[in-house]
């Protein structure tokens, strides 16, 4: 089922986005990376009718027992691009993988209607890293994204925490303090997911894309990929139309872009919608995670 006719935040055209037109960014932005763009699949159509159920999960990759296997481990590494971490991928041709954020939370549940309204009307297939929060505020309006073949949901965390045994914060964002919370933080929204689409999330990216190297492990324990980016596309929603272009058509193939989904008043849809038809120009095919 398409998901067509989201409709229009106050302000915002649908589908048509005029180049011309520069929007300034809400200065009130959900943390995520900032800082200048880095340039350093598979359609999927969930079944939430056949949502296997918690105890079926945990039999699997058991919550608690990951948490115990790691507890009193001491890290070593902390940043958004550490071994473990799907940061780029084997692209077949020129493949980039697009990859859009909903952080959650006070003031970060809206929707960018004319983001999502330009990919599905130009058939632009995508992953969707979706926070507890956000789905919360909205189950009808993430079941509509779970039901469109062109998305992939994943799990973007529980509370948008930075991954860390040791509360290590990230743009002054407090971290998970031990490896039950760093469990908790992945696994709610992995359930929450998983009753959603009707299937595990594949992928994880931890709120501001920050990871210790124990919580890598951790995550990947727990049976998903953690995931960074190699494109920052919108720094967190706070690049002006003609900033996101510039960043996006830097993409390479193999990169993974991170921009986001839920500041309607930011200048991500018109950036995308300039940059977007750039990179299809050049050959550009792009594909969910892979």
């Amino acid at each position: 089922m398409a998901v067509t006719g989201f409709g229009a935040a106050q302000g915002q055209s649908s589908v048509g986005l005029p180049s011309a037109r520069t929007r300034l960014a809400n200065p009130a932005v959900s943390p995520t990376p900032p800082g200048p763009a880095v340039v350093t699949t598979t359609p999927h159509a969930p079944t939430p009718a056949a949502a296997p159920r918690t105890g079926a999960l945990a039999a699997q990759h058991d919550p608690a027992a990951v948490a115990a296997r790691y507890a009193g481990r001491k890290p070593a590494a902390w940043g958004m691009d550490l071994p473990g971490i799907l940061s780029r991928f084997s692209a077949r041709g020129n493949q980039v993988a697009l990859t859009f954020d909903a952080c959650g939370g006070p003031g970060n549940d809206d929707l960018d209607t004319e983001l999502l309204n330009y990919l599905t009307a130009q058939r632009i297939p995508a992953t969707l890293f979706l926070n507890r929060r956000w789905i919360d505020a909205d189950p009808a309006r993430a079941a509509k994204l779970a039901a469109e073949p062109l998305f992939e949901l994943a799990n973007h965390g529980t509370r948008h925490c930075p991954l860390s045994v040791d509360g290590r914060s990230a743009y002054r964002i407090a971290g998970t303090a031990s490896t039950q919370e760093i469990v908790d933080e992945v696994w709610a929204n992995q359930e929450r997911l998983t009753g959603l689409t009707g299937q595990p999330p594949r992928f994880f990216r931890a709120g501001t894309a920050h990871y210790d190297d124990v919580a890598v492990a951790i995550t990947r324990d727990l049976g998903v990929r953690p995931v960074g980016f190699t494109v920052n596309g919108d720094a967190g929603a706070t690049f002006t139309p003609a900033q996101v272009c510039t960043a996006m058509v830097g993409a390479r193939p193999g990169a993974i872009t991170l921009a986001h989904m839920h500041r309607p008043r930011s200048g991500t849809a018109q950036g995308m919608a300039m940059a977007l038809p750039l990179l299809r120009s050049r050959g550009v095919e792009f594909v969910k995670l892979p």
